[in-house]
């Protein structure tokens, strides 16, 4: 049988019946381990806990792929009466058929904290961090855009919603735009080649994350323009650090390799290979040393 979808009066039915609750700092096949912080709730404290694991009614018609974590074990007169788990400090598994958003995910966190499981919080106070280098990291692309494009750069370099379909569509939208608006300012190909590159060349100076969304579509770009005048962008007059450093990601990409493989005409080979030689990224310098751009071995 079916359960109901997940509403804050059935968490409150249940937890109104209660002898004790157990909140243990871990996911479920934790529960028992005396290694794992927990926590146990009693009397008047049940009902503060039950206003804090207020639900959105309805659920979100999904479940987690993560075990989750805390996890909180209600008993009953008769025992153990429900078993439910958090997630990502923001949702409740256990309560109706599939999961629900918390209505005040972060008090819930400052309450368990406020009691000694400060696990939650410590994870808030990392993602924010994350979050906010993140952004720091988006503007700084947007900023390095070519003239003319920051407002479509800001819509491709949106961060993802919750509906990964409606997302993907927005950024193809928001990728045809910037195709149209590259070719619209800079409507020279060497220019625009040059323009790109360097702004390619932002994303290998980044020290954390890998490659971003963002960054993967400013290589996009560069694999509509032709092949021959890359390399002719890259041949004189000498191309600047910002752009050699785009090319150092550009030439590593699968659709470079598998099309045009490894080796690079000269003089662009020797120039790339001096300027990652002398001021190279480390991932840059194991990429050369893995044979990229036609140098296996050579650092």
């Amino acid at each position: 049988m079916t359960e109901d979808v997940p509403t804050t009066a059935q968490l409150q039915d249940i937890l109104s019946r209660a002898t004790s609750v157990v909140i243990v700092e871990g996911s479920p096949d934790e529960v028992d381990s005396i290694d794992v912080a927990q926590l146990v709730v009693t009397g008047d404290e049940i009902a503060d806990l039950a206003r804090h694991l207020a639900i959105v009614d309805g659920g979100t018609g999904d479940r987690c792929r993560c075990n989750g974590w805390p996890t909180i074990v209600v008993h009953g007169p008769d025992g153990e009466t429900a078993r439910w788990t958090l997630h990502h400090q923001i949702g409740l598994r256990g309560v109706g058929n599939c999961d629900a958003d918390l209505r005040d995910g972060p008090a819930l966190t400052e309450w368990l904290a406020r009691r000694g499981l400060t696990g939650s919080r410590e994870v808030q106070e990392g993602l924010a961090e994350e979050e906010a280098e993140a952004e720091q990291r988006r503007m700084r692309w947007i900023q390095a855009a070519p003239a003319g494009l920051a407002d479509a750069a800001a819509d491709v370099s949106r961060p993802p919603g919750r509906d990964d379909e409606v997302w993907s569509r927005q950024m193809d939208d928001a990728e045809d735009r910037l195709t149209a608006l590259i070719q619209q300012h800079h409507p020279d190909a060497i220019e625009r080649i040059r323009a790109l590159l360097a702004w390619a060349g932002i994303g290998a100076r980044e020290l954390r994350g890998g490659s971003t969304w963002y960054d993967i579509a400013t290589l996009r770009q560069l694999h509509n323009e032709s092949p021959d005048l890359i390399l002719d962008a890259l041949a004189a007059p000498s191309p600047k650090p910002a752009q050699l450093d785009g090319a150092s990601e550009l030439f590593c990409t699968l659709e470079w390799t598998n099309a045009h493989g490894r080796q690079l005409p000269e003089p662009q080979r020797s120039m790339l290979i001096g300027h990652i030689q002398t001021d190279g990224t480390d991932a840059m310098r194991r990429r050369l040393s893995w044979g990229y751009y036609g140098a296996e071995r050579t650092v």
